[in-house]
């Protein structure tokens, strides 16, 4: 279930990439040689972000591809993980960047360097301009996939970044304060490590199979609790394949006599209804399996027939 909304998302993320790394590519080898040429580290550390920006919406173009591969007998659940690992490498280069940007900022702040502020402002200017198309074609996927939430960060940063430089040639035209380029630079990596933290967290999060964010696993389990013929509920778990695919597992203890493939139905409805979780594997059974497991936590008891697994 779901699936024709996830490949909508899709569809759509890989067009908005496509066309954002076409932008960024275009634009990245002038900045580089911008930044060298002016000697302008502001330049230089957001022609970095703009490299990097290159390498992380290819990463994340070949995640959404890869992760349209159809499942098979080794991955059962097909390659949409992928796309939690290209976020987490896109956070690990964010990263890198930053540690550069600061170590050498430092470094100038202790040797400033004379710096070209025209040709520095005008280069930044163009960045910022194709920075701002960028995230006007990611904006939309960015709450849905984690991996485009990635793209768009870096390319945020990158936006802040080219604003930055701007007003570092404007203070270094007027005023000849050549030191201003690298407390600008500084600045931008100070800026874009908590939020590259944040997805490094989210990130890490899926990987562990933990909660996906926005999900209220108090509120679900009082919500199944209420569902007519149920006694009680164990071994919930809730946790995300990736950013946009939430799944849910549970057991329930029925009362004698109640209908169980009543209850499965009703369950999974209102989690897709009421928590937007369309994928769960609801088990049903009359005494709680937890009180036969052994010292391994395996059932040591069998369920009667009708009362086994059931995936809705």
């Amino acid at each position: 279930m779901g699936t024709g909304h996830q490949h909508g998302h899709s569809t759509s993320n890989k067009r908005a990439l496509t066309l954002a790394l076409a932008l960024t590519g275009s634009f990245v080898i002038i900045e580089v040689v911008a930044g060298i040429w002016t000697s302008s580290l502001a330049l230089i550390s957001d022609a970095a972000h703009m490299l990097t920006d290159t390498a992380g919406l290819a990463i994340a173009l070949a995640a959404i591809k890869i992760g349209e591969r159809p499942a098979d007998s080794r991955r059962t659940f097909g390659y949409q993980r992928f796309e939690i690992l290209a976020a987490a490498f896109n956070a690990v280069l964010l990263f890198a960047v930053a540690a550069y940007i600061l170590v050498e900022g430092y470094q100038r702040l202790l040797n400033p360097q004379v710096v070209q502020s025209l040709p520095m402002m005008a280069v930044a200017a163009i960045g910022l301009v194709v920075n701002l198309l960028s995230m006007q074609l990611l904006n939309s996927g960015k709450d849905s996939s984690l991996n485009v939430k990635g793209a768009y960060l870096e390319v945020w940063s990158d936006m802040l970044g080219s604003i930055a430089v701007i007003f570092a040639a404007i203070v270094i035209w007027i005023t000849g304060w050549v030191w201003v380029d690298a407390l600008v630079a500084i600045g931008i990596g100070l800026w874009v490590l908590p939020r590259t933290w944040q997805l490094f967290k989210e990130t890490i999060n899926v990987l562990l199979e933990g909660v996906p964010d926005g999900i209220d696993l108090e509120a679900i389990a009082r919500a199944m609790k209420e569902i007519p013929g149920v006694v009680d509920l164990h071994d919930l778990h809730i946790w995300a394949l990736t950013s946009d695919a939430p799944s849910l597992s549970l057991h329930f203890v029925i009362k004698p006599g109640a209908d169980a493939n009543a209850i499965r139905t009703v369950a999974a409805k209102r989690l897709e209804t009421d928590f937007h979780i369309s994928h769960s594997t609801i088990q049903t059974e009359s005494t709680d399996c937890r009180i036969g497991r052994d010292d391994h936590g395996l059932h040591s008891h069998l369920l009667r027939s009708g009362e086994r697994d059931s995936s809705l």
